[in-house]
């Protein structure tokens, strides 16, 4: 079953966020088991953001977490944020294209 994580958070800082993120990208090219990401902004929450990123499975997540270069890019990434992101953790139940 497929598996979708989700990261909401607030930042002023967004350019560095995205620069940590294209930082993350290089450093897990052949680790990372993330298949596909979505990066989008709140239109009615000023600096507001959600990431939704897709795994193979729920397994696959959790091999990703434990890459040294994720848990330092997540470390780096919560001093950009005003507050705490708020993570959720989702199995697939249906995928449609419309």
């Amino acid at each position: 079953m497929k598996y979708v994580q989700t990261i909401e958070f607030t930042t002023t800082r967004i350019d560095e966020v995205m620069a940590l993120d294209k930082k993350w990208e290089s450093a897990t090219v052949g680790k990372r088991t993330a298949t596909g990401m979505r990066i989008t902004q709140d239109r009615d929450r000023p600096n507001t953001y959600m990431w939704v990123i897709e795994f193979p499975s729920a397994e696959a997540a959790a091999k990703n977490n434990d890459l040294p270069e994720t848990a330092e890019i997540a470390e780096q990434m919560a001093k950009l944020c005003d507050g705490e992101p708020v993570f959720r953790n989702l199995d697939l139940l249906e995928e449609r294209d419309l």
